[in-house]
């Protein structure tokens, strides 16, 4: 199963060609917007109308167990982020 990945370079790239605008100008603004998205879910969720809403969850430590050698370990407390499409959102 193949995954297509949508990265920085390829929406810069599409925006750059489809506004006219230089791809190392769409690349920084794309950039800025990561930046204060990453910045504002520190403290907060993110909702983004007709898109969805993004949130912080924690998930706690656990025992995880290698399925191939019954070896277990401590998988650390971590933090995930979590999305949920708007119902305006056609996919």
């Amino acid at each position: 199963m193949s995954q297509n990945k949508l990265t920085r370079e390829i929406i810069a790239k599409k925006i750059s060609i489809e506004f006219g605008i230089a791809y190392t100008t769409v690349y920084k603004k794309i950039d800025k917007i990561l930046e204060i998205w990453s910045n504002e879910m520190i403290d907060s969720n993110i909702s983004i109308n007709y898109i969805g809403s993004f949130k912080i969850n924690k998930k706690n430590e656990r025992i995880g167990r290698n399925p191939k050698t019954k070896e277990e370990y401590l998988i650390k407390l971590r933090k995930v982020i979590s999305f949920k499409k708007s119902n305006k959102l056609v996919l």
